[in-house]
């Protein structure tokens, strides 16, 4: 079940004249566990999380962890809900559905976040973080367990070549380049991204979409959609999408609060809050991308590994720049030498190891090499 994977959907289904009987009702509901689950530990977090800041110790990490978890089963029940609509819906909007919904779960746990303890890197942090994780690690782990089970396992090459291309471009514009330009005309320069990261966004969608759609497929593969054997109404998923969006966003308030006390005046690495929001956001896509692996459906893997990185940086970079505009303080996005050095690694091994077709386990353990350098530079505060 792809999120930010930029995979494509049937024609659409329409679902009409639905009559909800009691154990439909009651399914719906049992399935809407996790949720339930984090509105029950978002009551837990209000009354006990000044207690925890006031004590602090396992009681704080404790509790900073319940709500870690309960944000990522959030996340999955959101990922769900738009893999449901996008499969009804078919492409475009398919596509524009899974991608403004697992950006948005970002966006928000970002916004929020920079609520808190002033700290003008995260932004920039956060999008190194889930770029090292999306091509890193779900890339380099999914390669490993495809090449281990199925030898070389097979890809459009297409699609890969075009991720890069964009990944390259948007990256340099968004991260490498604000380096150079003078504190007096940031705010030029942020207009700028934000409107050429549009451009590339929308033009990017409507090539992957309609005229190279064949890039992003394979002849061989045969994609497993979300289950929606109930054929609800498409409004009951918008519904508890928006609804559970807002909880994130709800939930992170308290996980900031622990967060800034946890990290104040503590020996920890500072980038451990961009570390978090980038694992929140991955980790539905982690496991889809192994369980694509696992059935030989490297396709499924590229598009939501490169696909993931590309549509993070394209949606997130120009919200956060949006936000700087507005506030008129400028958000720290230039990368610093070390994190330009793990990308610069990254790109090299990503071109030279999806530049014919096939992955293997060897190439996915030369990206597992890159991820864990990135957790160790983590616990070390280089990054």
């Amino acid at each position: 079940m792809p999120l930010r994977g930029l995979t494509h959907y049937p024609r659409p289904v329409r679902v009409r004249n639905i009559i909800f009987a009691p154990n439909t009702t009651m399914k719906y509901v049992k399935a809407e566990f996790q949720i339930a689950i984090a509105l029950i530990v978002l009551g837990l977090g209000f009354a006990l999380e000044h207690s925890a800041v006031e004590h602090g110790g396992a009681m704080l990490w404790g509790l900073l962890l319940v709500i870690l978890a309960a944000v990522i089963g959030v996340a999955f029940r959101i990922a769900h809900h738009a893999e449901v609509l996008a499969m009804r819906f078919g492409e475009p909007y398919g596509t524009l559905i899974l991608t403004l919904a697992a950006v948005s779960v970002e966006v928000v746990i970002l916004v929020v976040l920079l609520q808190g303890t002033p700290n003008p890197t995260l932004a920039r942090d956060t999008v190194f973080a889930a770029v090292m994780f999306d091509i890193n690690g779900i890339l380099g782990i999914a390669a490993i367990v495809g090449g281990l089970k199925h030898g070389s396992t097979k890809y459009n090459v297409d699609s890969a070549n075009s991720f890069i291309a964009m990944l390259l471009v948007a990256i340099g514009v968004g991260m490498f380049i604000p380096d150079f330009v003078p504190e007096h005309q940031w705010q030029i320069y942020s207009v700028f991204s934000i409107v050429i990261m549009a451009v590339m966004y929308m033009g990017f969608l409507r090539l992957q979409t309609v005229e190279h759609r064949n890039f992003f497929e394979y002849a061989s593969s045969t994609e497993e959609e979300a289950h929606d054997l109930a054929h609800s109404p498409n409004a009951l998923h918008v519904g508890v999408m928006l609804g559970a969006i807002v909880l994130v966003g709800v939930l992170s308030e308290v996980l900031s609060v622990l967060l800034d006390a946890g990290l104040s005046g503590s020996s920890l690495p500072k980038s451990i809050p961009a570390v978090l929001v980038a694992l929140i956001s991955a980790s539905p896509e982690i496991l889809t991308a192994l369980r694509a692996a696992q059935n030989n459906r490297m396709q499924t893997t590229v598009n939501i590994a490169l696909g993931a990185s590309l549509a993070t940086v394209l949606l997130t970079l120009p919200v956060i720049e949006a936000i700087a505009l507005f506030t008129g303080e400028r958000i720290e996005m230039a990368l610093t030498p070390v994190q330009a050095g793990m990308l610069l690694l990254t790109f090299l091994a990503v071109m030279n190891n999806l530049h014919d077709g096939e992955t293997n386990a060897i190439e996915g353990i030369s990206h597992f090499a890159l991820f864990a350098a990135f957790i160790a530079l983590v616990m070390m505060g280089l990054v």
